[in-house]
Parts: C-alpha cells; sequence; structure tokens
C-alpha cells in the first residue's frame, strides 16, 4: 500500500539509486489521500521527542495547507475564520479541559 509523499521525495529516492513507482492523483483520491497524510502526520506530533516537535508540527501545517488549496481555499482565508473563532470562542492557551 502507498503512501502521499511531498513533491521532492521521487528525485531524493533516483539521486539515493532508486527508482521510485509513483503515480499522480485525482482531486477526490489525492484529497482523501491528504486526510489520511493528516491523521500520519498528528500521530507522529503525538510521539514525537521534544526536539523534534516544531518539525512534526510544521508536517501538520504543510498537509493543512494542501488540504485548503485542495478545497479551493486560500491559506488566508483559513487563517482569517481561525481568528474568527478564537475570538469569538477563544483559543486554547488557558488549557481548560471540560469534565
Amino acid at each position: 500500500m502507498g503512501k502521499l509523499v511531498r513533491d521532492n521525495i521521487p528525485e531524493i529516492i533516483r539521486r539515493g539509486g532508486g527508482e521510485p513507482d509513483v503515480r499522480v492523483l485525482g482531486v477526490a483520491e489525492y484529497r482523501g489521500a491528504l486526510l489520511a497524510k493528516l491523521f500520519e502526520e498528528a500521530t507522529e506530533l503525538r510521539e514525537a521527542p521534544a526536539d523534534e516537535v516544531a518539525g512534526e508540527i510544521a508536517d501538520v501545517y504543510e498537509v493543512l495547507r494542501a488540504i485548503a488549496a485542495v478545497d479551493g481555499l486560500e491559506w488566508d482565508a483559513v487563517e482569517k475564520v481561525a481568528d474568527g473563532k478564537r475570538a469569538e470562542r477563544g483559543g486554547f492557551r488557558d488549557r481548560l479541559y471540560l469534565a
């Protein structure tokens, strides 16, 4: 079973002497693969040691940007919605946990 990879990975594999078996996904399949990738990256973030957290957050961020793009959303629009939700409902800064 394959997985979605970053754009430069096939070339990196070739430079290492390998021959990657890649194909370009259709839009619907791509969106599904992005959602699967989001869960993969979120799991890696959850399990990351402290010195790798920034890199894992960057991976989650990149996947979220790709999901927004495939859905026709500019990242600035997503940030504007996030700002509005934060203004109305708050963020997570206070570490509140509803029991």
